[in-house]
């Protein structure tokens, strides 16, 4: 294990209103197509978790920033025991429903992950998918290392499409900047940051892993993706979002036939637990 710097300062990251030149994001507004076409992390993204002893059948598990709930479900399918929290009361509604679909026994409440408490030393795992960008990480990281008990990890986690290696998506990025010029989240390069500078020196970093996979779509189920992203649904009007989809729609008839993969990468950086000083 790396323990972090003495003397660091934990920087804040942007909050969802700071983003994108503050437009605003709201990942509410994309429920649906979060729900239905944004797909999570293959099983293969679990099973080398499990290897780690992560996940395993009776550990405790808290999903920040949940969203429709992808890790929390996949989580309570292997026997963990699963709290979940999201800052859209709209997105904890539609992780609860799916959950219910499943009759999976998962605990969901609305909560940002700066305001998200549980008694101190009750979780084996803390997981933060594709959200950790938007942590007050002054105020989150003090409270993850409350709750997690002693030796207790913190993953956080990402599962990202590759533009600059795959045509399509690279292609739809650009449609993305021509419909919303202030979107900042593309051209992600694949790389990762396996250090994390400013991190709490309480935790300790013990390692990560990333892989890429190619994964299948059909031209309706990746104008969902798109949609259910930052760039697009999460910060577009509806009318906005219906111009774009169009045009989208369009130019996915030029390029593709039939179905199709995406290139995407998948890491993992995880972090455990020391003391809490109090």
């Amino acid at each position: 294990m790396f323990d972090m710097p003495k003397g660091h300062k934990t920087p804040k990251n942007k909050s969802n209103a700071e983003v994108d030149g503050g437009i605003g994001v709201d990942w509410g507004k994309t429920s649906r197509d979060y729900a239905e076409h944004r797909p999570g992390p293959p099983l293969s993204f679990y099973q080398r978790l499990a290897a780690l002893e992560i996940g395993l059948p009776g550990q405790t598990v808290l999903d920040l920033g949940t969203g429709t709930g992808v890790i929390a479900r996949q989580m309570a399918r292997q026997g963990c025991k699963v709290w979940a929290t999201d800052i859209s009361d709209t997105q904890v509604k539609m992780a609860q429903t799916l959950a219910t679909e499943e009759n999976l026994d998962i605990t969901f409440a609305t909560a940002s992950a700066e305001t998200t408490k549980f008694a101190d030393h009750r979780f084996d795992v803390i997981t933060a998918h594709q959200c950790f960008l938007y942590f007050d990480l002054d105020k989150a990281l003090p409270a993850i290392l409350k709750m997690l008990k002693p030796n207790g990890v913190l993953v956080i986690s990402h599962f990202s499409w590759l533009p600059l290696i795959c045509d399509i998506a690279k292609a739809s990025e650009q449609l993305i900047l021509r419909h919303n010029p202030k979107w900042q989240a593309h051209s992600y390069s694949g790389r990762t940051y396996p250090n994390y500078p400013g991190m709490h020196p309480q935790f300790h970093y013990s390692g990560y892993f990333y892989y890429d996979v190619e994964t299948p779509f059909t031209r309706e189920s990746w104008r969902g993706r798109i949609r259910a992203s930052r760039g697009v649904g999460a910060s577009m009007n509806a009318a906005e979002i219906a111009a774009f989809d169009a045009a989208h729609a369009e130019m996915l008839e030029t390029m593709t036939e039939g179905d199709f993969t995406v290139t995407h990468r998948i890491d993992a950086h995880i972090f455990s637990a020391g003391s809490v000083e109090n």
